[in-house]
């Protein structure tokens, strides 16, 4: 079976590869990617790697260009992703061929290579060079005695100049941490505006700052916040806490000089696997930022 298949990537354009990439990915997680194609957001860092069985994806392992900041500095990285094989086409190599095609293009050209990988699959990537890396949770004790009067107005992605407005901003963004965030993921940010946060989606009109976020019973969680410029943490924080708020809780590695965070091992589902094709050492005790992860 493995002699019909054909190799193939970066196929956006092409309508029924596609559309059959598009299937697979449904199929093995439940997400589809055509909406964010057709709204322009599929640009040129998305790139997939594919085997085709004739007109038909029958496997992939994607591949994010973007730039990761370390302690201020920008450091050249590949983020994998959407890594699948259909059910009957598993356990003949052609995901490790795939992973192969992708390191034999980009290791040379990278400082970092990076995934994230669910618990079924962990025994996987170490072959190729991958080390587990252990994520922080980082949380703030936080309440306010009054609540702000800073204009607060939820985004709507189904409102054209609203999602315009978005783009425009995250285009144009300050990396959410100088300690460790991503720069230029502007695509991965859409997909999650559009398939992940689409309730989650707020502006802070006076300070022209978007913040992804949600309130669960006292607790807000914190997904991203977006700005053109250094923001006040505490601000932002006031203005969009109320009576009931006791704790913050941080999706990507914060970095701010007024405010002090506690951190915890990350629990979650996935784990970060990190190849090193550099001398720089990966940092520890970051979180990811939770929006720009594939």
């Amino acid at each position: 079976m493995e002699q019909q298949l054909n190799f193939i990537k970066d196929y956006k354009n092409n309508e029924v590869l596609r559309k059959s990439f598009n299937s697979l990915a449904n199929q093995i997680f439940g997400i589809n990617f055509e909406e964010w194609y057709q709204k322009g957001f599929w640009d040129s860092h998305y790139i997939p790697f594919s085997y085709t069985d004739g007109s038909i994806v029958i496997a992939n392992v994607s591949v994010n260009i973007l730039h990761l900041i370390i302690e201020g500095e920008v450091k050249k990285a590949v983020q994998i992703g959407t890594v699948m094989t259909h059910p009957d086409y598993r356990n003949k190599g052609i995901s490790a061929a795939l992973m192969r095609k992708v390191l034999d293009e980009y290791e040379t050209k990278s400082d970092f290579i990076y995934l994230f990988a669910n618990q079924s699959v962990l025994d996987f990537y170490p072959k190729f060079g991958f080390e587990a890396v252990e994520e922080y949770v980082y949380t703030l004790d936080f309440s306010v005695n009054e609540i702000s009067s800073a204009n607060i107005r939820k985004l709507n992605i189904k409102n054209p100049k609203d999602l315009n407005f978005i783009h425009q901003c995250v285009s144009e963004r300050e990396p959410v941490s100088q300690k460790f965030s991503t720069d230029n993921p502007i695509g991965i940010f859409m997909f999650y505006c559009l398939n992940v946060f689409p309730n989650d989606i707020y502006i802070l009109e006076k300070e022209n700052v978007i913040v992804l976020f949600k309130k669960e019973h006292d607790h807000i969680h914190i997904f991203d916040i977006v700005s053109k410029n250094e923001i006040d943490i505490l601000q932002i924080l006031r203005g969009i806490s109320d009576e009931s708020t006791r704790k913050i809780v941080f999706y990507y590695t914060p970095d701010y000089p007024n405010i002090e965070v506690e951190q915890k091992r990350n629990n979650g589902s996935e784990v970060l696997f990190v190849k090193p094709t550099s001398q720089y050492p990966f940092p520890i005790k970051i979180k990811h930022p939770i929006t720009s992860q594939a």
